[in-house]
């Protein structure tokens, strides 16, 4: 496909709203409902695309062409060796076109294109790694007690992967799931979430170009409710990939065990960043203010319960208060901006409405916690860092998900009592710990219930390291070798290597 027709439009310096469709079967089609939906500019505020709103008849078609395509000998032929050069080559085609899509991406969740640029030139990384696992995915051969039988086991695609898709993170979050799905050579329908749905569709063109053929990739926009749930409910998905709510991740396990397809969730997180007095704090600050500024909070390891211990607390609350001070908030598109709107206008009401409940139950407000007031920020959906402290762990602003740039910060005593407090949360996707204590850091990370636990550093993910929650953050793992057994299943083989077979009913 012509990559120009997906290319900014202009005319008399106004930008033309953008109009996208659904993608099955490597063909463009309209919603059956004939009905679209805005997709909105949050550091304008304006509309600047038009998506296709697909429901069930939509998601149906989608995986029936999956299904399809899983079978055909155009897809189901190729050798594990050729699927991964298809990925070699999308990477390649993605890393040429990585300007654009952060761009896209920018404009459609407001991140700041410095932070999207990383991640869309990181994003090949995953495309090269899993397509050098597509020709390693291997059985075993099976010792047995009967010398006369040979056993060995195969390692098989599972068939149709539903992946669903978060907005903060859209493009990087697909190739999490599509990179490892095609490589084990299953296909996929994916379902981008309703508020950032563009660079998805502007990737296919180069899906397309790297070779995929039609029915492998489909990508059908709409609403959780509608095309999200058929997806998860449709008795051809053999697989759904879920990352974001917790709510809607228990709907999703319970569509998809009607027909019992597989599924992997991962569901967000209250992390805990644990600063013990031994740490080098100019580090410690930083990587605070990291792991809950950073892309305004909107991040699902999120490090937003800061733990203290009480002999530093003071001073690191200083330091921290004159960071958020000083962060540049403005246009996302700009490199020299560091703090960008909130990417949905509900998120932004969500956030002020969990200010009103700190202070309500006894926080203090010590910084932030209110909108921007600059005139070049008042279209926007902006909010200020915001930092409590006198923090109870038990307060709902230190056990529920905000998801924005809300810093809940409780002190502790000892090692201890800050294990216990940072467990007693419902979610376990991530931790920090900062201290040069090196015996402490290996103990204290042993006992933190979550999936990643980082030391003194934060935020840091590979596509070579598996990367999931524990309790109400999910299960199943994304990325690094654990993630193929996600999307594969075991054959076991058995052969008779004799030449006779005894008659059953004669007694030996």
């Amino acid at each position: 496909m012509d990559l120009g027709a997906f290319a900014p439009l202009w005319f008399m310096g106004m930008t033309e709203i953008k109009k996208y469709k659904l993608y099955i079967n490597g063909q463009w089609e309209e919603a059956a409902s004939g009905k679209t939906f805005g997709t909105i500019n949050p550091y304008t505020g304006e509309v600047w695309a038009e998506i296709a709103e697909g429901d069930e008849e939509d998601v149906d078609r989608a995986v029936r062409a999956a299904r399809k395509a899983f079978e055909s000998p155009d897809w189901k032929r190729l050798t594990p060796t050729e699927r991964g050069n298809l990925l070699r080559k999308l990477g390649d085609l993605v890393k040429d076109h990585a300007e654009r899509l952060a761009q896209i991406e920018t404009r459609d969740n407001g991140k700041l294109i410095r932070e999207m640029l990383i991640q869309t030139r990181l994003i090949p990384q995953w495309c090269y790694y899993y397509a050098g696992w597509a020709d390693k995915i291997m059985g075993e051969v099976i010792p047995l007690e009967k010398p006369n039988i040979f056993n060995y086991t195969l390692r098989e695609p599972l068939g149709v992967v539903g992946a669903i898709v978060p907005w903060n993170s859209p493009l990087l979050l697909t190739f999490w799931k599509m990179a490892p799905a095609l490589a084990t050579g299953n296909t996929i329908v994916i379902k981008p979430s309703e508020h950032t749905s563009a660079s998805l569709l502007e990737l296919v063109p180069l899906i397309e170009q790297a070779g995929f053929p039609p029915g492998v990739v489909n990508v059908v926009t709409g609403y959780g409710e509608t095309a999200g749930a058929a997806l998860t409910r449709h008795h051809l998905v053999n697989k759904i990939a879920f990352t974001g709510g917790v709510e809607t991740g228990k709907l999703v396990a319970k569509n998809a065990a009607n027909h019992l397809a597989r599924v992997s969730l991962e569901l967000g997180g209250k992390s805990p960043n644990i600063v013990f007095p031994d740490a080098n704090l100019d580090n410690a600050v930083n990587g605070i203010i990291a792991g809950i500024f950073a892309a305004s909070g909107q991040t699902c390891i999120a490090g937003s319960r800061l733990f203290l211990h009480e002999k530093i607390h003071q001073e690191v609350l200083e330091r921290l208060i004159d960071k958020a001070s000083k962060i540049k908030m403005g246009d996302p598109s700009k490199m020299e901006t560091e703090m960008g709107p909130i990417a949905l206008k509900e998120q932004l009401d969500k956030i002020k409405k969990y200010v009103e409940i700190g202070l309500q139950e006894g926080a203090k407000l010590v910084y932030g916690g209110e909108q921007p007031t600059e005139p070049e920020l008042r279209k926007g959906w902006f909010f200020k860092p915001t930092i409590f402290t006198g923090v109870q762990n038990h307060m709902r602003i230190a056990q529920e998900e905000i998801f924005g740039p809300v810093l809940s910060v409780l002190t502790f005593r000892d090692e201890e009592e800050v294990i216990r407090l940072a467990n007693d949360t419902p979610y376990g996707l991530g931790a920090g710990i900062w201290t040069q204590d090196i015996q402490r850091a290996h103990r204290v990370a042993r006992e933190i219930q979550a999936g990643t636990v980082w030391i003194n550093t934060y935020r840091n993910i590979s596509f070579a390291s598996p990367f999931g929650g524990y309790k109400n953050s999910g299960y199943g793992r994304e990325n690094g070798p654990e993630v193929l057994r996600e999307y594969t299943q075991v054959k076991s083989v058995w052969v008779e290597l004799s030449g006779t077979v005894p008659d059953p009913f004669v007694m030996r």
